[in-house]
């Protein structure tokens, strides 16, 4: 991956993330990456329930939970009690970053609302990741990854006409949400570098995943409004499709231009037919050739072929096979920790923390002795 400079882009960025799941801590985790520091605070209940769903890591935490926390520091106040609320706002200024996922209001319900961090912290950059957005008639309601991928019209256009759209296996909202987040954040503290102000940054979900309907949204636009599996790009021909092979694998082909058609169909001893890349009815007799075709040699052999013909065929990859890829190995995707750890998953921000994940509240005397706590009022705010 292309190395970012001499030093981490953020380094001396402090962040405080009181997100939990995915998006935020996914949001927070490309910070770190980038050279911040983040102290996740976690309620004294139940913190960041993500840390124990399966599957577990040896730690007995969640192995999604190493990916999104490792190298934060976890501490812990009950923002529900006055004495909790004081020692936020007085840990806050320590911060040029705040990450939270609370439903619209919960914090003003708390006494921590964004007029009440304003005063508090004039610099700061306060990111609010909901599901729906602070406003608007769904505001309140509840939502996971699938209704906002239904509300952004990105579940519209998958799967065939006439059968329910298909449902993702990807977090297609949450993930398009965390990396809205960091971008709105990264222009925040360029923007406050420049006037010394602070942003209340109100990001969406479901907003976040509405590009990925970009092209039905396009067609609509255009007055040629899309039939879902009809789309070039949602199932409309057979040379844009997954099919299985004699081993029971799958590969993917995306023979999309006629320069790529053509060469797999020459590679695979197809007559090329330039009406193949046309959607309309002769599709179905397409697929069912390509079903055929493709039923009649291993994974390997068309991953061979694939990599042979340059025609944009490649195998679909499932759960351990990622950590083997070769494209994966050469870019060192995945670092190797050893000890029978987990490995380290690179993203585009830079290099990924090689520490474990805190345990609920593992920092909280040293983030609270860092903000000039006295030891006697510390140990009165933890009983």
């Amino acid at each position: 991956m292309t190395e970012l400079g001499p030093g981490p882009a953020l380094d001396g960025v402090r962040v405080l993330d009181l997100s939990r799941l995915l998006p935020g801590p996914f949001a927070t985790r490309l910070l770190l990456d980038l050279g911040a520091c983040v102290d996740k605070l976690e309620d004294p209940r139940g913190g960041d329930y993500l840390r124990l769903m399966p599957p577990l890591a040896e730690d007995g935490q969640a192995a999604a939970f190493h990916w999104l926390n490792a190298g934060k520091r976890s501490f812990v106040l009950d923002l529900k009690r006055p004495a909790g609320r004081d020692a936020f706002l007085r840990l806050l200024p320590r911060y040029d970053v705040l990450v939270e996922s609370f439903r619209p209001g919960v914090l003003a319900r708390l006494g921590l609302g964004p007029d009440v961090l304003e005063r508090a912290h004039p610099g700061l950059i306060h990111c609010a990741l909901t599901g729906y957005g602070q406003d608007g008639p769904r505001a309140q309601r509840a939502g996971h990854d699938l209704n906002y991928l239904a509300l952004a019209g990105v579940l519209g256009v998958t799967g065939p006409v006439g059968a329910p759209p298909q449902v993702f296996g990807a977090q297609v909202a949450d993930m398009a949400g965390a990396l809205s987040a960091t971008v709105a954040i990264l222009g925040a503290l360029l923007s406050r570098a420049k006037d010394g102000c602070g942003r209340f940054l109100d990001l969406s979900l479901c907003e976040s995943a509405t590009p990925f309907a970009l092209f039905a949204l396009a067609s609509v636009l255009g007055g040629e409004p899309s039939v879902r599996g009809e789309g070039v790009l949602s199932g409309g021909i057979a040379a844009y499709g997954s099919y299985r092979t004699s081993d029971g694998g799958y590969v993917s082909l995306a023979a999309l231009e006629p320069k790529f058609w053509m060469a797999f169909c020459g590679a695979a001893g197809l007559e090329p037919d330039m009406d193949a890349l046309r959607p309309g009815d002769h599709q179905v007799a397409w697929r069912e050739r390509l079903e055929i075709l493709f039923a009649s040699r291993t994974r390997r052999e068309w991953a061979r072929l694939g990599a042979e013909a340059d025609c944009c065929l490649e195998p679909v990859l499932e759960g351990a096979e990622l950590l083997e890829d070769a494209q994966h190995r050469a870019r060192g995707l995945f670092v190797d920790q050893g000890s029978g750890r987990l490995p380290a998953l690179r993203t585009f921000a830079g290099e990924p923390s090689l520490e474990s994940p805190p345990t609920q509240g593992e920092h909280t005397r040293e983030i609270l002795l860092e903000a000039g706590f006295e030891p006697e009022e510390l140990e009165a705010l933890l009983s």
